[in-house]
């Protein structure tokens, strides 16, 4: 087990890892070895300490290059599910599990609002994750929500069990083909249910299948997290960090406004700091 498992690779993530890496903790470090899409696609920066006018890009590389220098690892995975276990915490990756004694969220925030109605069928008609529930729909009829190509992998083991997938892609060069595959090019307006049948709703049309699969990037925090305590569709933390749930901290964007970078490694410092006090408390707690 873990002493701490971060969940999110932003500069709230990063911070919160070189802090943990400083004080010698044995952590987890959850996302994607590309950091932070947010920053590689910023133009130019200029309110950062100490980076005189950087491109975002020019900004990953310096990020980069600490991260190797500080000989701190990341494994790229999607966290699908962070669960309280009551001393530790469980963190679902598709058909993986991690654990820690505690855990940081630094997921950052949805670019993309949930439906209408998602999040009425959460678990009973609506998954976002195809490793785990896609065997559930062997054989039947099921709609994926896709926002980016890398998920098509995911899209192709589902074809591979379902009897028909219609994918609505939100995205450009959809590379998916099969007998069973139909491709929808149209955005979605709202979910519902209906005689135990998922239907998708549209401008001008209406699809009916089994169940529904929502694949994006970002998860939101009350369904990622079960327990957790949002505001305003942000997770509620103290100045500490720590969330309603004990030995749950959160930093950065997930946390609300203002969406600074400079916020967000102050905050992902503060975490982990926090989460060493709570280590420490825990192991007298228990010797």
């Amino acid at each position: 087990m873990y002493d701490v498992v971060i969940i999110g690779t932003g500069p709230a993530g990063l911070s919160a890892a070189l802090t943990l890496k400083q004080l010698n903790k044995n952590f987890l470090w959850l996302g994607s070895k590309k950091l932070s899409t947010k920053i590689n696609n910023a133009e130019c920066i200029r309110n950062y300490t100490g980076l005189i006018s950087v491109s975002g890009k020019e900004m990953q590389e310096v990020f980069l290059k600490q991260i190797d220098q500080m000989g701190i690892e990341i494994t790229e995975a999607q966290v699908t599910g962070v669960y309280n276990m009551g001393d530790h915490y469980g963190v679902l990756c598709g058909d993986m599990q991690y654990e820690g004694t505690a855990v940081i969220l630094t997921v950052g925030v949805e670019t993309v609002k949930p439906l209408e109605g998602e999040l009425d069928y959460v678990g009973s008609g609506i998954s976002y994750c195809a490793t785990c529930d896609g065997f559930l729909y062997k054989g039947k009829e099921i709609v994926v929500l896709a926002t980016d190509k890398e998920y098509e992998h995911e899209i192709e083991y589902l074809a591979s069990l379902a009897s028909k997938v219609s994918v609505v892609a939100l995205y450009k060069e959809v590379g998916l083909s099969g007998d069973n595959i139909e491709i929808i090019k149209d955005r979605p307006l709202s979910v519902s249910k209906e005689n135990k049948k998922m239907k998708m709703q549209f401008k001008d049309k209406e699809i009916e299948a089994d169940g529904i699969f929502m694949l994006r990037s970002a998860i939101t925090p009350s369904i990622l997290v079960p327990g957790i305590e949002v505001e305003e569709g942000h997770i509620k933390i103290d100045r500490h960090g720590k969330t309603n749930m004990e030995g749950c901290f959160a930093a950065g964007d997930c946390t609300g406004k203002p969406y600074q970078y400079t916020k967000a490694v102050g905050e992902g410092n503060v975490a982990a700091h926090s989460v060493v006090t709570y280590l420490a408390e825990m192991k007298k707690k228990n010797s």
